[in-house]
């Protein structure tokens, strides 16, 4: 039970990881990641309503969305069934956050930046629903994201996949050292 609780060894998890590729491969499908599952969704969902959701989801998005039910469902099981919430976040990491002005690190997230009450605030605005856009639309013009780029695409060894990748860690460390603390 301890095995499934903490954290597993780089050469279990990462070959694992790396299997996904193979068998994708194997299996006829090269898309990976949530951005996949989301326009599947929404192609089942709405079907016809725009052009970029008329494809045959049944057929090329069916995998997407079971790998989105099955990161919700195991989210579920790692927290009922072992009790595991949230991640460590390390004393260093608290740090940095403090000097942005946020005193409360708890859970996934920080409720001083993502709560309701904090949406009503013009820097919790900006964050949640200008951010979450800008993550929408980067995944959308990107054709995917982090995720399956950086797994799929580069093991596919797609030029445009180490572009987004690129501009993916490019943009979080501006993000990081430039935006956040002009925000906070």
């Amino acid at each position: 039970m301890r095995a499934l609780t903490g954290s597993w060894p780089w050469y279990v998890a990462g070959p694992l990881l790396g299997c996904f590729v193979p068998v994708l491969l194997l299996l006829g499908n090269r898309q990976f990641g949530i951005a996949g599952s989301l326009r599947a969704m929404c192609a089942a969902i709405l079907p016809g309503k725009a052009e970029f959701l008329r494809y045959d989801w049944k057929r090329t998005g069916a995998w997407n969305l079971a790998f989105a039910a099955g990161i919700l469902l195991g989210g579920f099981i790692a927290a009922t069934a072992f009790g595991i919430a949230a991640p460590a976040i390390s004393d260093a990491t608290r740090g940095a956050i403090a000097t942005l002005g946020i005193s409360e690190v708890r859970g996934l997230a920080p409720p001083e930046v993502f709560s309701w009450a904090a949406l009503l605030s013009v820097r919790g605005a900006i964050t949640i629903v200008i951010g979450g856009f800008l993550v929408g639309f980067g995944s959308a013009w990107a054709g995917g994201c982090t995720s399956g780029h950086g797994v799929a695409g580069l093991a596919s060894l797609e030029i445009p996949s180490l572009v987004a990748v690129a501009g993916f860690f490019a943009g979080g460390v501006f993000a990081t050292f430039v935006l956040l603390p002009l925000i906070f």
